[in-house]
């Protein structure tokens, strides 16, 4: 087999990366380890910046997001009981984020490409990649039984943090960057409208809590927890007490519905330059990790890829490689500018292990000060719905 570009995976960043090419016209064909029920399935992200929704829209994938998408134009903050709204939108120049989740976003890319009849190839095995320092770089995997290799120009590592392409780089190419955090997120899928219009970030002294939602009849809701956390020892009830507790305001009910899904996720902050060896360029998840406190990993994985068309667009268009040679830099500008926020909402938010009333009175006067300071919420408002340049 032989193409232009190779891309492993068809998550966000691999499937969106596709979308483009196809529209310059510039062959690829994606290689995918899991189902395509699998990928259709993953309950992830679900904050799109004005960035992203305006890139799906010109992809020609957003109708639905357009129909069912839930454009917001603020955020909460809660602490010590009371709640104050950030207007994003005013902040930010009109800009807002819109509510779609990431399910939907490759449900849409899938259908996309598979209209168009190019290539994607769901439950490859044994994934490698070959070459890559050379300017036939191989993907090499088996499908349906079949062993094949996929020779390309160039090959776009969109497998995620534990995938194949990162992994194959030459020890000490690489400088990583990372941070576990000491607390997770157990997460609920409610079958009940949410109770909230817009997200609510509650900082209290039980733990961090989040309201959001994925639609008018579906309720996404956060605990912070540790990531070690026994889902055994979290029925329903208890769930359901706990948000109670961490979001309750005077005036205000949260209402209850069955529980759909539960689960648990560890936090991290992960990044690894430079995102280039040779021909083979990585993106989103394989390149950088962020705790979803700041809605960014979807966000920054569309951006990857965004700015790798472009570089792969000038290349074949007018063989100047010069976009290519920069792509890492340009990307790395923006991952950390969003590592930085992601980190100072986290530890802004949650309460560390064995905090004491010092720590608590630190994040509440830091609390205070965004939600007084219109240049602190301006800030935040700017880099939440997604700075337009870094």
């Amino acid at each position: 087999m032989r193409t232009q570009v190779g891309i492993v995976g068809a998550g966000p960043a691999g499937l969106t990366l596709g979308r483009l090419l196809e529209l310059a016209g510039i062959e690829s064909v994606i290689v995918e380890a899991r189902s395509r029920e699998y990928c259709e399935a993953r309950i992830r992200a679900g904050v799109l910046e004005q960035g992203a929704v305006d890139l799906l829209r010109e992809a020609g994938v957003g109708e639905r997001l357009e129909r069912e998408g839930l454009v917001h134009h603020g955020i909460s903050l809660q602490f010590d009981g009371e709640r104050h709204r950030i207007p994003l939108s005013d902040l930010a120049g009109g800009r807002s984020i819109v509510i779609y989740g990431q399910t939907e976003v490759v449900k849409d890319l899938i259908a996309a490409r598979l209209q168009s009849g190019l290539p994607l190839l769901f439950e490859a095995q044994e994934v490698s990649v070959h070459d890559l320092d050379s300017a036939r770089p191989r993907i090499r995997f088996r499908h349906e039984g079949v062993e094949q290799e996929l020779e390309c120009d160039v090959v776009a590592g969109c497998d995620g943090f534990h995938g194949s392409c990162r992994a194959s780089i030459p020890v000490g190419v690489l400088r990583e960057f990372s941070r576990e955090y000491p607390y997770g997120w157990l997460g609920i899928l409610a079958s009940v409208a949410p109770s909230i219009d817009e997200l609510v970030y509650a900082h209290h002294e039980r733990g961090f809590a989040l309201l959001s939602l994925r639609s008018p009849t579906l309720s996404r809701y956060y605990l912070q927890c540790r990531p070690d956390e026994n889902l055994d020892e979290w029925p329903d009830e208890r769930i359901w007490e706990e948000l109670h507790i961490r979001t309750g305001v005077e005036g205000w009910t949260l209402e209850e519905g069955p529980i759909l899904e539960k689960g648990v996720t560890g936090m991290r902050s992960y990044v690894c330059e430079p995102m280039r060896y040779g021909r083979l360029f990585l993106a989103g998840d394989a390149a950088h990790i962020v705790p979803p406190t700041g809605a960014k990993g979807l966000n920054l994985a569309i951006h990857d890829v965004r700015t790798l068309a472009e570089a792969l667009v000038r290349f074949y268009e007018r063989g100047d490689e010069s976009l290519l040679d920069a792509y890492s830099d340009a990307c790395l500008r923006r991952i950390w500018r969003c590592e930085h926020f992601s980190w100072w909402m986290t530890t802004m938010l949650h309460l560390p292990p064995n905090a004491d009333p010092f720590d608590l009175q630190l994040q509440r006067s830091q609390l205070r000060y965004v939600t007084t300071s219109q240049a602190q919420a301006t800030a935040l408002a700017e880099n939440y719905v997604g700075l337009e340049t870094v």
